[in-house]
């Protein structure tokens, strides 16, 4: 069996195609889907992906939201769907309370654009089990609005439950709040992070390592 997994486009999307050549790359079948159609097409798995859903407009991924395929995302999701954002997407599932706190501009005020060192906290997710926890790896980065932020009740709860799945290294991009670099639900089938996997699959491209790739066979070994 082909794990077919669904890489949802927006108006302002920029790596949707880069997402659906990494899900080929890992040996799985991409669908695009589009994001007013709530037909999810059957897939296994679905992901967010990065870019500038409506122009960022009112607030990163707060139009997105609700668009009619995030209607179906989000009740598939509450039953177990996997579902991985990315840049754009994190912001998009923190809008629709798949996954707490929320994003706001960076601390400096600029757009950052750097190959970006990273601790994996939890190895234990739909999307996370191909790396090791404590592993340090390295993952392209650039946002405008990636800086996590979460009342202290929240953070207390990611920490204790382990759902912090990654962290900045060697320094702190954006301003984001304990480091956050991505963050899990309780059940491990919704996964965010701001970092772009999807642009370091292939050793050519990207920071030149293949770092990004496990978050593409983790889901593949829990699909089949």
């Amino acid at each position: 069996m082909t794990a077919r997994i669904g890489v949802v486009t927006f108006p302002g999307s920029l790596d949707d195609r880069d997402t659906q050549r990494a899900i080929r790359v890992a040996g799985a079948e991409p669908v695009a889907l589009w994001h007013k159609d709530k037909d999810l097409k059957q897939v296994d798995a679905v992901v967010l992906c990065g870019g500038f859903s409506y122009g960022d407009y009112l607030r990163a991924g707060a139009i997105a939201r609700f668009s009619p395929v995030m209607d179906t995302v989000i009740d598939q999701a509450k039953a177990g769907l996997p579902v991985l954002g990315i840049c754009n997407g994190f912001q998009i599932l923190t809008e629709a309370h798949l996954l707490p706190g929320g994003m706001l501009g960076n601390d400096h005020l600029h757009f950052i654009c750097r190959d970006q060192k990273l601790r994996v906290e939890n190895a234990g997710t739909a999307w996370t089990s191909d790396y090791t926890a404590g592993q340090e790896i390295h993952i392209p980065l650039k946002n405008m609005d990636g800086r996590y932020v979460a009342d202290r009740r929240t953070l207390d709860e990611l920490e204790a439950e382990g759902r912090v799945a990654f962290r900045y290294l060697d320094m702190n991009p954006n301003g984001s709040l304990n480091d956050i670099a991505g963050i899990t639900n309780a059940a491990g089938n919704v996964v965010g992070l701001m970092p772009h996997p999807e642009h370091a699959v292939e050793s050519l491209i990207g920071t030149g390592r293949t770092d990004g790739l496990p978050f593409f066979t983790s889901i593949l070994k829990k699909l089949v």
